[in-house]
């Protein structure tokens, strides 16, 4: 068996303190190179797991998993950091995780900012998320005892399943959409223009329907989804890094 992603808590003394969350059917891991860099300028940085999720079994995402409990996670997560003391606060999150974020921002008046990687967080036109989960459960399965039988199996539930809590992530994500005037501080926004799982577009209608904010605005042209390690990294290192003396004291 391979060794499963877990949470992770880097911490650093003073007030500053970042929550990073992961995307949909991964883990921890999207943000992990991110949060040692944000350690080593001086912030504590927590990231948690949503529900069923990098559990070995690609049906806990569905089985376990919802808009709601994830939406409990992240409540969990800000609420980790208060409880260790930790006043400053912002959060951030790739893909799935951009969209609770920003659900955060709205909700929480005492968070100091935060914003979105590659994330739907305005619906997107289109996307190629159900055969990358299909993509990824396959991989997983290779480290299981499954026979091929059974792993085909599994991928057909998946198959028919993974639509229908996409639909849910929809749903869930235009009520965020709805409350986006809610925020008035300032928020960044990082997209890969060369998006292979979302409509890049998308990041554009999220900075016109944050009516409100003060959007810092970042659109890599030449990357890909994951910008938190793909080659969009270091750029998006400085240019967050240039945020967050924007927002912390």
């Amino acid at each position: 068996m391979i060794q499963m992603p877990k949470p992770f808590f880097f911490e650093n003394d003073g007030p500053k303190a970042i929550v990073l969350m992961h995307a949909y059917a991964s883990s921890s891991n999207d943000v992990r190179m991110l949060g040692r860099h944000l350690q080593s300028e001086g912030y504590t940085v927590l990231a948690s797991m949503f529900t069923g999720h990098a559990t070995g079994e690609p049906k806990d995402i569905l089985t376990q998993g919802s808009p709601a409990a994830w939406w409990q996670d992240t409540l969990a997560a800000i609420q980790q950091l208060r409880d260790k003391g930790y006043q400053q606060i912002s959060i951030f999150g790739l893909s799935l995780g951009g969209i609770f974020a920003m659900k955060a921002l709205e909700t929480d008046p005492d968070l100091i900012g935060g914003g979105s990687f590659s994330s739907p967080v305005v619906r997107s036109r289109g996307s190629n998320l159900v055969p990358e989960f299909i993509k990824l459960a396959a991989a997983t399965y290779k480290y299981t005892d499954l026979t091929q039988d059974e792993i085909n199996a599994d991928l057909d539930w998946l198959r028919a399943n993974v639509p229908a809590q996409l639909a849910q992530v929809n749903t869930f994500a235009q009520t965020v959409t709805d409350d986006l005037p809610a925020i008035h501080k300032a928020v960044f926004v990082a997209q890969g223009g060369e998006d292979e799982l979302i409509d890049a577009n998308c990041a554009y209608d999220l900075k016109k329907a944050l009516t409100n904010a003060q959007v810092d605005f970042h659109y890599y042209e030449h990357a890909g989804h994951v910008i938190t390690v793909n080659s969009a990294r270091h750029e998006l290192m400085a240019d967050l890094d240039t945020y967050l003396t924007t927002i912390y004291n």
